[in-house]
């Protein structure tokens, strides 16, 4: 019975209009919509139905890592309730503002304590940032095969039988196991959990692993700005009396624009 970890990530949800989106320009962090709760990145549920079909098929034990506040308890207990057998948060303060390398380097050395693996699973890009660095980092970090954007696969002996979407069609690979798999939405639906296992899986109870529990020392990059784009236009109307005017007017106004 193999055992796949899984990493999923909370995100704002991604849902919510544009315009009640703000930014606090002191924390450097992105406010919370009012009434708007923390979702799980749709990209993290594709990696979690793809452990879940291969548990479907060979009983194989689910666990569920995330990296974040402590609200990501909802988190795990949702992908609990998707039909994953256990997950831990990673919360600590001195993670809250970790990059691609340090979550990363975070998540690797909670793979190392939990021990017993024979595939992780990603998203194939975060659901926020769209980095889509995380899998890769892991796999380096941890000395592990990858394959990015797995659209399937099969699991057989100690490898790993991968079909990878490419911009021209399919690619089929082979991997030894254990390995680092970031999956596409190409997987499938990601299964809606019933109520009865969203109550069951609220009374699972999931420890917390803080900075201590995982030696997770790595140096993360310093934000120095973070801000909502400003989109502004400006609009000119070129003036004559006839058409060949106006488009002579606006050849002139092109060229010391220097467009033209």
């Amino acid at each position: 019975m193999p055992n796949i970890i899984v990493c999923v990530r909370q995100i704002l949800d991604p849902e919510t209009p544009a315009r009640a989106f703000k930014i606090d320009p002191v924390r450097m962090r992105a406010i919370p919509p009012q009434g708007s709760e923390p979702v799980t990145s749709d990209y993290d549920e594709s990696a979690v139905e793809a452990a879940l079909q291969v548990k479907d098929k060979s009983g194989a034990n689910v666990t569920i890592l995330s990296l974040g506040p402590e609200s990501a308890k909802t988190t795990i207990r949702r992908c609990i309730a998707m039909g994953a057998d256990g997950g831990i948060p990673l919360s600590d303060p001195a993670f809250d503002d970790a990059d691609s390398y340090a979550t990363a380097f975070a998540l690797a050395e909670a793979v190392k304590k939990i021990g017993a693996y024979d595939l992780i699973l990603c998203g194939r890009q975060e659901g926020d940032w769209d980095a889509g660095q995380v899998g890769s980092g892991m796999a380096e970090l941890l000395g592990l095969p990858s394959v990015t954007m797995v659209s399937g696969f099969e699991l057989s002996d100690s490898k790993a039988v991968v079909q990878r979407v490419v911009p021209d069609g399919r690619e089929i690979l082979e991997v030894p196991l254990p390995a680092v798999l970031t999956i596409s939405s190409e997987i499938g639906e990601p299964r809606y959990p019933s109520v009865r296992r969203i109550r069951q899986a609220f009374a699972v109870d999931v420890p917390i692993w803080r900075l201590a529990d995982v030696s997770a020392t790595a140096a993360m990059n310093r934000m120095v700005s973070l801000s909502i784009p400003k989109h502004e236009t400006t609009c000119r109307f070129i003036a004559g009396e006839t058409p060949e005017e106006k488009g002579a007017a606006l050849a002139v106004a092109l060229r010391d624009a220097r467009v033209l």
